[in-house]
């Protein structure tokens, strides 16, 4: 009699659906949350030590690919690089356990004129002038590709151009598919007589340069300094007397613009073009010790100019060394790191939030290239091994 409690109607029993499986038994759920693990270089090698299936999901290609791509617009600062006769170094600014290895991106070159010239989205530019060449190296995955300079630069006669530098960024339509995501490379140079400024686009995509283009300028960039990414267009200041040479890449267009200072030498330890605060056009300046950050904004008449936003008393914020020059060594963009060398002291300092952090001891004054990307499994931190055995079994 009792076991007929409980039936419904008509006597049947209801089948109970399967229990769903648990969301981390998922592996394509589980992928997908760990991709939104912070991008700084010990968080997967951790994870990949807490069992073997996890690590198995971390360390494969695509998800390397897939990890590197959703967080290649806000990659952590890994640290620098510095260049000293065939030899690109590293140095990592990141605290353990984050800190990296200066082993883990080095190379040397075959030609002691080869350069650096740009380091942005996590690729390096190198100049080869002996064979006419570009490199273009992601230290990260080790791909190094080769670009032949645009047929218009040297050769000789009358309207062969002068290579002045050029810069490296990632495609706008980069998706992060693949292990070689699109890039660019715009060049910029100028005529034999210095009176008009050149420039144009090499696409990874296409395989090729894009349309020369040009406009009237009587300076030339200088050597050394890379360029600043700010938008769509590229800035490079030119010299001797100061002034500033955009390339705008949606448009097609170049211009030359006044410096704040424009009535001084252009010195490159000491004046940067920089993301102004909130975004435009901004202008770094080392001025005795104060650091000041200049914002090119419209008046009500609508005509561009320079204003002063804002002096940051670097003696105040820092213990500066009284017997040594105040010098900017570099910039990193992205979020307006600076690199400030007084007197053998290298300091970074945040200029929005004057939060600073002292780094090291030098000999040689050199240019420094922010380096900023996403790590992912495959190398060691701090001296250890991907390889290590995880923690437990699954």
């Amino acid at each position: 009699m009792g076991g007929d409690e409980g039936l419904p109607a008509g006597g049947r029993r209801r089948r109970r659906s399967p229990a769903a499986a648990p969301p981390l038994d998922n592996d394509d759920l589980l992928s997908d949350i760990l991709l939104r693990l912070p991008p700084t270089p010990s968080y997967l090698p951790r994870v990949s030590l807490v069992c073997k299936r996890w690590r198995r999901l971390v360390s494969a290609p695509a998800f390397a690919r897939s990890f590197r791509a959703r967080h290649r617009r806000n990659a952590p600062l890994l640290g620098f690089f510095t260049q000293r006769e065939r030899t690109i170094s590293f140095t990592s600014t990141l605290d353990p356990p984050d800190r990296l290895p200066s082993e883990h991106f080095s190379l040397d070159l075959e030609e002691d004129r080869c350069r650096i010239l740009s380091c942005r989205h996590g690729l390096v530019l190198i100049h080869n002038p002996m064979d006419r060449q570009l490199l273009v190296w992601e230290p990260v995955t080790g791909d190094l590709s080769s670009v032949a300079l645009p047929p218009e630069f040297g050769g000789g006669g009358s309207r062969s151009l002068v290579f002045q530098h050029a810069a490296v960024l990632r495609a706008p339509s980069d998706a992060g598919e693949g292990h070689s995501a699109p890039f660019l490379v715009a060049w910029v140079g100028s005529d034999l007589a210095s009176t008009r400024a050149f420039a144009c686009v090499y696409s990874s995509q296409a395989g090729a340069w894009g349309n020369l283009i040009s406009t009237a300028c009587p300076y030339k960039v200088p050597k050394f300094p890379p360029s600043t990414l700010i938008g769509s267009s590229l800035y490079w200041l030119i010299g001797p007397m100061m002034a500033i040479l955009e390339f705008d890449l949606d448009r097609c267009f170049l211009a030359v613009i006044d410096a704040p200072l424009n009535n001084c030498d252009y010195d490159v330890f000491r004046h940067r073009v920089m993301p102004a605060e909130g975004g435009g056009l901004g202008f770094l300046c080392l001025s005795g010790c104060n650091a000041q950050l200049w914002m090119r904004k419209l008046s009500s008449d609508g005509i561009a100019g320079w204003v002063l936003r804002r002096t940051i008393e670097l003696d105040k914020l820092l213990s500066l060394n009284s017997e040594g020059a105040l010098l900017i060594l570099g910039l990193a963009e992205e979020d307006n790191m600076s690199f400030l060398l007084n007197g053998i002291d290298v300091t970074m300092v945040q200029l929005g939030s004057s939060q600073f952090k002292k780094l090291f001891r030098i000999k040689n004054i050199c240019i420094y290239h922010p380096f900023a990307s996403v790590y992912t499994p495959g190398m060691g931190i701090c001296g250890g091994h991907d390889g290590a055995e995880p923690l437990h079994d699954t």
